[in-house]
């Protein structure tokens, strides 16, 4: 299957799902090139931001067990073309 370069964007908005969030990322651990976080205090939220490397199966799997997270918000982009 022909594999995506692109960028996931997750907004945790409640903390409640934080662990569950850390152990799907764990076990996506093979697609993810990079990792992102910055905690925004003031708003009581985080951003994440992953950089991946996958085929879309893998990235919508990803992506779709994040979404389905009370709390937690999820946006990506991928690349039109393969990367193989």
């Amino acid at each position: 299957m022909d594999k995506r370069i692109g960028v996931i964007g997750i907004v945790v908005e409640s903390k409640e799902n934080i662990p569950r969030l850390n152990a799907i990322l764990s076990e996506f651990g093979n697609c993810i090139i990079g990792r992102m976080g910055v905690p925004y205090q003031k708003k009581e939220l985080a951003v994440i931001s992953l950089i991946v490397d996958g085929n879309t199966d893998e990235i919508g799997a990803l992506t779709g067990q994040l979404g389905n997270l009370k709390g937690i918000n999820v946006k990506s982009a991928l690349t039109k073309t393969s990367t193989d």
